[in-house]
């Protein structure tokens, strides 16, 4: 149990019958009349739904205990993805709904921030850019503009995104891994 006042964002609130809810930002308010309150926008751990919520100041709230530790991601196993937590060796199976977008830019391995709580996974998470070879990609057609500058472009993970006309297949680019936009290539 934790007061409102010990609230910080990443924390894991325990709302609403088990629901797990992270703090995404919070503002103590206090009015000029009437008693203070904490006004907070919390995200739903395992749907991603994002809902405000306002407490009284100085009220308990349940907080929940989930675990992140990097682990490295080894490989797939039907619909699992299988990762090594890298200070044990042990090797931990995880849904493909826990790794969510993710998979789009998984491979062997990669690095990633595994969350469980009470030995459910809850979500997987990369850094916020990773760096992966472009797979395929069609030769760029000079004055073909009708697409803003960009073409079409396979992954290596088999995830397509939208790459500046000059990329070409066997290229490294750097990918932001929140929106899967193009970020630049990567200088060998």
């Amino acid at each position: 149990m934790a007061s409102t006042n010990d609230l910080k964002n990443g924390l894991v609130l325990k709302l609403d019958g088990g629901q797990l809810w992270s703090v995404v930002e919070f503002q103590h308010v206090k009015p000029g009349k009437g008693p203070a309150f904490v006004r907070t926008k919390l995200k739903n751990v395992l749907s991603g739904k994002v809902v405000d919520k306002t407490f009284n100041a100085g009220v308990k709230v349940e907080t929940a205990t989930v675990d992140r530790r990097d682990m490295q991601f080894s490989y797939m196993d039907g619909e699992y993805f299988v990762f090594m937590d890298m200070q044990t060796y042990d090797q931990l199976m995880v849904d493909r709904k826990a790794v969510g977008d993710a998979a789009n830019y998984l491979i062997e391995g990669f690095t990633a921030t595994v969350a469980a709580h009470e030995g459910e996974v809850l979500y997987v998470e990369l850094p916020a850019a990773v760096e992966l070879t472009i797979e395929h990609t069609d030769p760029g057609v000079q004055g073909d503009r009708s697409t803003g500058g960009t073409k079409p472009a396979r992954l290596e993970t088999g995830y397509e995104i939208g790459v500046p006309l000059f990329i070409t297949t066997g290229e490294k680019i750097k990918v932001d891994t929140r929106s899967g936009e193009y970020l630049g290539r990567v200088n060998s």
